[in-house]
């Protein structure tokens, strides 16, 4: 990071009114932090700060300063460091969560499992998984029924991750059992409510919602314990084939002398997968099927691209079919602009250091705000038009498009190694959908509210399919 001469303390920025003691806490509810943060950002100015009891906090959604921040990992900056002790008492400190030595060798397995070539060998699988969602939509549409779209969603990541990652597939979408998303669908809100609590009561005696978060992180180890089993009969099976996935890489680097990796380390990236790979593109897929419901003309002018791009087919067939769905993906990355699953970014300082002329002493909170840099028309071309056009292209021919201005995958050294499964997942799905349904709301659109529990998922939401009439040639 380029370090300027600091000319502001944090106590020099605007700040909302803050009471003795308590600073801001009074106005802050954890289910909508982040539009309470983007509240004070529109009246203060794009960077700022709050007092969360006595501590002062740093705001931004510059995306200049955003990015600077995230350049500067691991070396200067951190996720907050009330996370990793949360992510610990829960067996889930994973790549997402640790730092320092550790991080490396748990990042750069994961970058291997997630490579292009990986995901090209992962594609007919993923097919398979996108089909059984078609034919769970097609039942919907034919029984005239509407369907909970974030049950439908993680389901279909959850199958997706699991297959890929570890080499079984569980196929929840074809059962009526009590899935594994329902107990993850437990845990990410948990994560969240206890990284920003000002006392870890749980220590010391439990609520409800804590022994909910117990037998659900117990169905959760149960799940990777088979996981683990699954893998270790293959590879004792197979002794001299290399590891076929990314929990048999880690089992064998957990096997070797001085790795350094534990049996701990293999369940917590476990869990870190199925959180991060489940809520992320679930959420993601879910807010772009709520913008779509109320866009008609878009949902018929995305009928004719699937037309265009897939024929008489009905999804993608092969691989080199999702190649001519850009503008499926720029779908999904203008829900995301609009309806950012990450809403917010928490970081900390890791020494006393300057940003942008401001100096941040050690362990300073920083907070990234995404969403506001995504709709300011100095970073986007008529920013409040939902525009999926706006995405295709080359990056540096882009008209009006600053790209430092989305930070959903982060950026730096930890920008996020599931970039390019999460767009390959959402632009088969998106299209699967155009090419094969209309959809409209269930309900008034305004009962779905944004709800933070550490991603920004909705309420709730209902859908309503309908089918587009198939083809002879096809009658599946």
């Amino acid at each position: 990071m380029t370090h300027k001469v600091a000319n502001q303390r944090l106590e020099d920025l605007p700040a909302p009114g803050a009471l003795p003691w308590l600073g801001n806490l009074h106005q802050l509810d954890s289910k909508s932090l982040h539009a309470q943060l983007e509240k004070w950002g529109q009246a203060l100015g794009p960077t700022y700060t709050f007092k969360f009891g006595q501590k002062r906090i740093l705001v931004t959604s510059d995306a200049e300063i955003a990015l600077s921040v995230l350049k500067d990992r691991p070396a200067g900056f951190r996720r907050m460091s009330s996370i990793k002790p949360v992510a610990e008492e829960m067996g889930m400190n994973g790549v997402f969560s640790t730092e320092g030595d550790s991080w490396r060798p748990q990042r750069d397995l994961v970058m291997r499992a997630l490579t292009p070539h990986r995901l090209e060998g992962f594609f007919p699988t993923l097919q398979l998984i996108s089909d059984r969602l078609r034919r769970r939509w097609q039942r919907t549409a034919h029984d005239g029924v509407d369907t909970n779209i974030l049950q439908d969603l993680t389901r279909f990541t959850v199958d997706a991750t699991a297959t890929l990652m570890f080499g079984k597939d569980v196929n929840t979408l074809e059962s009526d059992e009590d899935a594994i998303q329902q107990h993850l669908g437990v845990i990410f809100p948990m994560i969240g409510y206890r990284v920003h609590a000002l006392f870890p009561y749980w220590r010391y005696f439990k609520l409800p919602k804590d022994y909910q978060l117990e037998r659900s992180l117990k169905a959760v180890r149960a799940f990777a314990k088979q996981m683990i089993e699954y893998a270790r009969d293959h590879m004792r099976r197979s002794p001299g084939e290399g590891p076929r996935n990314l929990l048999e890489a880690m089992l064998a680097l957990r096997d070797e002398p001085g790795s350094g990796f534990s049996d701990d380390d293999v369940y917590a990236n476990i869990l870190t997968l199925l959180l991060a790979g489940e809520d992320t593109t679930a959420y993601s897929l879910a807010w772009a099927m709520y913008i779509l419901a109320g866009k008609p003309e878009l949902q018929s002018r995305l009928h004719s691209a699937a037309l265009d791009a897939l024929g008489e087919a009905r999804m993608p067939m092969t691989f080199a079919d999702t190649a001519k769905l850009d503008l499926f993906e720029g779908v999904a990355l203008e829900g995301m602009r609009f309806r950012p699953v990450v809403p917010l970014l928490f970081l900390e300082a890791n020494d006393d250091t300057d940003l942008a002329g401001i100096e941040i002493p050690k362990g300073t909170p920083v907070l990234l705000l995404t969403r506001p840099a995504g709709l300011d028309d100095n970073n986007y071309r008529n920013a409040k038009a939902f525009m999926p056009e706006r995405w295709l292209g080359r990056r540096e021919s882009r008209d009006g498009h600053n790209s430092k201005a989305f930070m959903q995958f982060g950026a730096g050294p930890r920008f996020c190694p599931g970039r390019y499964l999460a767009a390959l997942e959402m632009k088969i799905v998106l299209a699967m959908l155009a090419r094969n349904f209309s959809i409209t709301y269930a309900e008034a659109p305004d009962v779905t509210q944004e709800v933070f529990a550490f991603t920004m998922m909705p309420s709730r939401l209902r859908l309503r399919f309908g089918a587009i009439a198939e083809s002879k040639a096809d009658p599946n």
